[in-house]
């Protein structure tokens, strides 16, 4: 975990606070005050990560979202804005994670750290991803468990597959909806919701209290590898 973190923010205090945590977990930060640096500053070779304020001066900081993932760099929203509307709007244009301001120091590197090592859900072989104690073969549609192979349905191996792919990810339901059921069932949660159901029922030691696929209540879920 070598790239810089861009940490964009109009209040210098906020800067700070944040530059330090970064750094005190052994990674680097660059700053920005607006949006015209914010998209100068994550131009620049060696930039991976951007912590990205909402309330810039000259341009909602939403609008830079787009533009920061065709740049590959990965986005995480801190904001004072806790409306789940602008949660859900901020993640289906590609944000990674959304952070509320006030925070705690010590959760926003954990989030950081989960964003960077988003790559060792890895390649296990030409189709196999591996999160955690999982391991899915995506060209035979099978699942294993810690070893112990585990039947899933279509639908139910779609769903594990998405969130395998983005894990540590926050996805929306709108998101998922789309890519496992099509653009007809945007809006039928409830089909999502039993999915999930019983695949925490076949992976988690603990469905009633999950700790590898988990909820954000009203916005989607993730999965933890």
């Amino acid at each position: 975990m070598t790239g810089q973190i861009l940490i964009v923010d109009d209040e210098a205090a906020i800067r700070r606070l944040v530059r330090g945590a970064i750094e005190r977990g052994g990674l680097s930060a660059d700053e920005a005050a607006n949006a015209a640096e914010a998209l100068t500053c994550a131009r620049r070779p060696g930039c991976e990560l951007v912590l990205l304020d909402l309330g810039l001066p000259d341009r909602d900081g939403i609008e830079l979202i787009p533009h920061l993932k065709a740049l590959e760099r990965t986005v995480i929203v801190l904001t004072a804005r806790d409306a789940i509307t602008e949660k859900v709007a901020a993640l289906d244009l590609g944000a990674d994670d959304y952070v509320v301001k006030p925070f705690d120091t010590d959760e926003l590197l954990a989030r950081v750290r989960v964003a960077l090592r988003r790559h060792t859900v890895s390649s296990v072989g030409q189709n196999r991803l591996r999160a955690g104690p999982v391991e899915i073969d995506l060209a035979a549609h099978q699942v294993w468990r810690d070893g112990a192979q585990v039947k899933l349905t279509r639908k139910e191996f779609a769903l594990l597959a998405e969130l395998a792919r983005h894990a540590g990810k926050l996805l929306t339901h709108t998101h998922l909806l789309r890519r496992v059921w099509g653009d007809g069932h945007v809006e039928d949660v409830a089909y999502l919701r039993v999915a999930i159901r019983a695949l925490r029922l076949k992976l988690e030691a603990d469905p009633a209290a999950p700790s590898f696929l988990l909820n954000e209540p009203g916005i989607g879920y993730r999965l933890i590898a």
